[in-house]
């Protein structure tokens, strides 16, 4: 039994080992980004563990023995999960390994904003001492504070920020308007949403329907002045519409960690924009997540191949068509 790690820019291999070596199973590293080098990496392979490399359905035609794919993630969003369930592979990911981790990010990033903390300390390094580029301030007790996806980490988010001080809703399509969640979470849909936050924090998947789903028209209908905080995906968010509204002042600000070309280019619009703080894809991150991440998508593959069923899968039906 072999996996292949077919690309990663992890700097250590030790919790993925471990697993493999627990189990029986041989573990090869290699490092594709393309579908041939993909194809190359992965032949002979029962498993394979992706980060970014494109797991498309010819990619999947060229691994006839292939039982899983395994994604370092949330998102599959470079794995064609549809092709994957035609085929019989497995695909399996790690849905809440960072769930405090992003959550605990996108706070940061909204009381940085908020209080002006990462503008005003450009500022005293620039010599320039006063309140007057990031006034006005409120204090959280004052605003409201909308999470966009009531999933794992925006349900985290929300009951940290209700913690804070902030007035707190959310909105998702799985859940009906009106109620309340499990957590105390008041429930609106989103165009009220968008119309009454102070902070408009995003926690949804990138799927057809939400991409771009942060846009001009969106923009407009947010109440002015407010904030903009996304650590999903980057492509939920039009860049340039957001560089667009923080220039003008439509958006106070914006508490950037993701971004539609990661890394973000030097050029970016987004560069420009005192008002937004970025971060580099950091929120997953933590010594304890970062090592959960790898130990448990690897026993998620290890489980397929062995015929188990493991604790995350897409696409369980796979198994019961086995």
């Amino acid at each position: 039994m072999r996996i292949t790690i077919v690309d990663s820019d992890n700097e250590s291999f030790e919790q993925e080992q471990e697993v493999a070596s627990r189990h029986g199973i041989e573990l090869v590293r290699e490092q594709a980004s393309t579908e041939e080098q993909t194809i190359a990496a992965a032949r002979g392979a029962d498993a394979i563990l992706v980060q970014y490399a494109p797991i498309t359905a010819a990619v999947l035609d060229s691994l006839p023995g292939l039982k899983a794919v395994g994604r370092y993630g949330v998102g599959v969003d470079t794995v064609d999960v549809e092709a994957a369930t035609a085929r019989g592979i497995a695909v399996c990911n790690v849905p809440d390994y960072g769930v405090q981790d992003v959550s605990d990010h996108a706070i940061a990033l909204t009381l940085s904003v908020v209080r002006g903390t990462a503008q005003l300390d450009r500022l005293v390094r620039a010599g320039e001492y006063g309140l007057v580029p990031v006034k006005p301030l409120h204090r959280v007790s004052a605003l409201r504070f909308g999470a966009v996806g009531l999933g794992r980490i925006g349900a985290a988010t929300a009951v940290k920020a209700r913690a804070l001080g902030f007035t707190v809703v959310g909105s998702d399509p799985m859940l009906e308007t009106g109620s309340r969640t499990a957590d105390g979470i008041d429930v609106v849909d989103l165009e009220t949403l968008l119309a009454t936050c102070d902070v408009v924090s995003l926690h949804v998947p990138l799927i057809p329907s939400t991409r771009h789903l942060i846009r001009d028209e969106t923009l407009a209908r947010m109440k002015p002045g407010a904030v903009l905080v996304n650590t999903c995906r980057g492509g939920v968010v039009d860049t340039e519409a957001v560089a667009r509204a923080l220039r003008d002042g439509r958006l106070k600000g914006a508490g950037l960690d993701v971004f539609e070309q990661e890394p973000l280019d030097a050029d970016s619009p987004l560069m420009d924009c005192p008002t937004a703080v970025l971060t580099p894809h950091a929120s997953w991150y933590s010594e304890e997540s970062y090592a959960e991440l790898k130990r448990r998508v690897t026993e998620a593959v290890a489980a397929v191949i062995r015929g188990e069923r493991p604790r995350d899968i897409l696409n369980p039906e796979v198994l019961e068509r086995a």
